[in-house]
């Protein structure tokens, strides 16, 4: 009877040992599993950051039980993530920042402390303009203390622009070229080629394709001012003088015997040319040209640019080159002398 207690006993020690075993072998929960590490005092690896408990809803199953206890100790290495109810998703955001700006059908304007009203209309009549682009809703834009939108520009010929985008007004001629320097800035195609084809602007279109011709011709203006103010600054003076070649035709002949000859240019060949080539002894040299306009042409375009930059021009013609150059011929370019005045 002993024999089969104590046989008994340990079939239940054995039952009881089996059980243990597989007990033992089974994975714990991992709140288990961290209550156990806190009770034996076990040292934990310390984290890099803050852990951060997953939203609610997010619930451990059964099955994924040594998966979850692995995922829990990684989450002590894992930099923390941020509330998902306290910061806005990526998507969200950006759809905030992208949001168009609506504006209302009335538009208050300040453009360099001069103010405007406008419809919303006006300000978008054309699309491929800088200031239907400022007001697509795309872009920020400042405001004043009053609420107008602000653009930092010269409002003095704001309202051409905006008599023009209303009806297609279009400005004085005293106020084209400032209006057409507007218009450039704020991209406006439409009144450009309005402005092109008045006065002033038509004949300047004009103006230019002469001095097309003459390539140096702002090189050479420069020369001018640059020397002109050297010899007054040298000589202390109030005015200095210059020499300036202009000649049209490359002809060793004087006005008077240009009939004599039916083709424009002098029929010479290549061996005479190089005979003729000199440099007169003149500060600047404009020439030669093919076209119709003639030299007192090109001198009033050296005026009246040299009056744009504010500087006083008077020009007189002071007689010709009359260098010998081969047999009878001497050069006749005229010689003029401009006397620049700078107070």
């Amino acid at each position: 009877m002993q024999q089969n207690g104590s046989s008994g006993s340990n079939g239940s020690d054995g039952c009881s040992s089996r059980e243990r075993q597989s007990l033992s072998f089974s994975p714990l929960p991992a709140a288990t599993r961290v209550r156990r590490f806190i009770q034996e005092r076990r040292t934990l690896p310390l984290p890099r950051v803050m852990v951060v408990f997953s939203a609610a809803g997010d619930t451990e199953k059964p099955g994924d039980a040594m998966s979850s206890s692995d995922s829990v100790e990684d989450e002590f290495r894992k930099p923390a993530s941020p509330s998902p109810s306290l910061t806005l998703s990526t998507p969200l955001r950006s759809s905030l920042n992208t949001q168009e700006q609506e504006f209302p059908e009335v538009i208050s304007l300040n453009v360099g402390g001069t103010y405007f009203t406008t419809r919303l209309s006006t300000l978008r009549r054309y699309e491929d303009t800088m200031l239907a682009a400022m007001f697509s809703g795309r872009h920020y834009i400042p405001r004043d203390a009053e609420g107008r939108y602000f653009i930092d520009r010269d409002g003095a010929y704001f309202g051409d622009i905006l008599n023009f985008l209303r009806e297609g007004e279009l400005p004085h001629r005293d106020r084209v070229r400032a209006v057409y320097r507007e218009a450039q800035y704020y991209a406006i195609g439409p009144l450009l080629d309005s402005l092109e084809d008045i006065q002033p602007l038509t004949g300047e279109k004009v103006r230019q394709a002469f001095l097309d011709l003459l390539p140096y011709y702002k090189d050479n203006l420069e020369r001018i001012v640059e020397i002109a103010k050297l010899r007054a600054m040298q000589k202390k003076a109030r005015f200095a003088k210059l020499k300036i070649c202009v000649y049209k035709e490359e002809m060793p002949i004087t006005p008077y015997e240009r009939p004599l000859f039916n083709s424009l240019r002098f029929e010479r060949s290549d061996s005479e040319a190089k005979l003729f080539e000199h440099h007169c002894e003149v500060d600047v040299s404009f020439g030669p040209w093919e076209a119709v306009a003639d030299v007192y042409d090109l001198l009033h375009c050296i005026v009246s640019d040299l009056a744009e930059r504010g500087i006083t021009a008077e020009q007189q013609c002071i007689g010709v080159c009359d260098k010998h150059l081969i047999n009878h011929y001497y050069c006749k370019r005229p010689i003029y002398e401009f006397k620049i005045t700078w107070w």
